[in-house]
């Protein structure tokens, strides 16, 4: 019973918000709440919440004061060189934009933080897909997904994860997944050249020059995309070749005003820019990363110790302090909101017993034939596992289940630990990962349009990294 209210509970969350009858929000609080009623389970409601937001608070935590920290960076100038060097080698070319996207999100995932990845991917390309009006859930699917095949990294999670609860060396676990993990990110690379072709095909080729010339339209997006993020005004199609303008260029064209404001995280005379600070900045960015890594003290405090440096040595005068975090409040709350609010449904869903029987019954439903498949039969499953429950719920609740089944029939626990990891570029746009939140949030895309184009690319993503580690033998 609780196996099939489990996946129940999923489907109505997907279904509410994927056709946006309920916000994420709403949903995430709402629809477990009801289910842990019709368990019989209402009186407990109140202790599987708290012990979820008691999970869930430093990654709430981190976020908070990880998107002041790369907010402030932003303001202060520290990411224009990316930007200027992203515009140099896209100029005005959609296909250019969307693969420039998924390069810079696989570069920035070096840091093993998917948070960190989105808010400096997005705020490096929204500016671009804004203003020559391409399709802002391209720019979020790709980013999830090239993140998520990098997201495999050792100190990225899912690898420490399984290594640790097979027992296992996470270098044996990954080293030998280093091929089928570059053929995924390939396959990524391949994906926004594709894309980007259909950007380009819609759109046109455009100039920069062209790309300032704007006549009122509503916004479109990429088909079967959903409404993308707000309306906007309508580019002529140019001929190709490359212009001049600088995207920033704030023209009497402008009608609303709303583009002016957009933009100003590329305004070069912008009041908010540092650049005697610039190599402090890096510096500090640098070694909060490096530390990091190396997990000298807990995320949370690196971002908080970060946040209140980088805010006193950039803004030593309280009400610059107060205007750059009251600039950067929209994002932190709706980030920390989702977040808690996510805390409820997976509050609920462990705390009732429905994750163990629903990662039970998936085991039991592995006929005993394909017990010398066990590797295969356990990349298939990190697809949909990987998604509808956390990273932690698959790893130290599932897998050992599957390494046991696998041993069974003679198949090695790395191989087991091994095929876990192909459905990393699924999992990063599960409701269930706070930083996909970041993500949307930041781009303005809802969580629904961003979940129906993602999913299917994101699934082939994963389908290839499986493929690869069977054919160069690791899986």
């Amino acid at each position: 019973m609780l196996t099939i209210l489990g996946f129940a509970m999923i489907a109505t969350f997907l279904v509410l918000i994927m056709t946006k009858k309920m916000s994420p929000i709403a949903a995430l609080v709402l629809i477990p709440a009801l289910f842990c009623v019709a368990v019989g389970q209402g009186a407990k409601l109140g202790d599987y919440v708290i012990d979820g937001v008691g999970n869930l608070a430093p990654t709430a935590a981190m976020l908070m004061f990880a998107i002041v920290y790369f907010g402030v960076m932003i303001d202060v100038g520290l990411f224009d060189p990316i930007v200027r060097g992203i515009l140099r080698f896209c100029k005005a070319d959609p296909m250019r934009i969307v693969v420039g996207t998924a390069v810079l999100a696989a570069i920035v995932s070096l840091d093993g933080d998917g948070s960190t990845t989105f808010m400096i991917t997005v705020s490096a390309m929204y500016p671009l897909y804004k203003r020559l009006k391409m399709s802002l859930v391209v720019m979020t699917g790709v980013a999830a997904t090239a993140n998520g095949v990098m997201n495999t990294l050792p100190w990225g999670g899912p690898t420490a994860r399984a290594a640790t609860a097979l027992k296992l060396d996470a270098s044996e676990i990954f080293i030998p997944m280093i091929p089928a993990l570059a053929v995924g990110l390939l396959a990524v690379f391949l994906l926004s050249y594709v894309l980007g072709l259909r950007e380009r095909k819609r759109l046109g080729m455009l100039t920069l020059d062209e790309a300032l010339v704007r006549e009122p339209e509503q916004e479109t997006v990429l088909a079967g995309a959903g409404t993308g993020a707000g309306g906007g005004d309508r580019l002529r199609k140019g001929s190709g070749g490359t212009g001049s303008a600088d995207l920033t260029q704030d023209g009497d064209d402008d009608e609303d005003g709303e583009d002016e404001e957009e933009f100003k995280g590329l305004d070069p005379n912008r009041s908010t820019l540092r650049p005697k600070l610039y190599w402090f900045n890096a510096g500090l960015t640098i070694a909060l990363l490096t530390a990091m890594i190396m997990e000298l003290m807990p995320i949370p405090v690196l971002f908080l110790l970060g946040a209140a440096l980088a805010l006193t040595v950039n803004f030593p005068h309280m009400p610059d302090q107060r205007a750059r975090i009251a600039a950067h409040a929209d994002n932190v709350l709706n980030v920390s909101g989702m977040v808690f609010a996510a805390a409820v449904f997976t509050g609920v869903l462990t705390g009732t017993g429905m994750v163990e029987n629903m990662a039970d019954w998936v085991v039991g439903a592995v006929p005993d034939a394909m017990g010398p498949h066990m590797a295969i039969v356990t990349g298939l499953l990190s697809l949909p596992l990987t998604y509808f429950m956390s990273n932690d719920g698959f790893y130290f609740g599932v897998v050992p289940v599957l390494a046991e089944a696998g041993a069974a029939h003679g198949v090695s626990p790395l191989e087991i630990a091994r095929a876990s990891l192909a459905g990393q570029a699924l999992h990063m746009s599960s409701p269930l990962v706070p930083a996909v939140y970041v993500l949307v949030g930041m781009a303005k895309v809802e969580f629904g349009d961003h979940t129906r184009f993602t999913v299917k690319w994101a699934v082939l993503t994963s389908l290839v990294v499986l493929g690869a580690g069977i054919l160069f033998g690791t899986i």
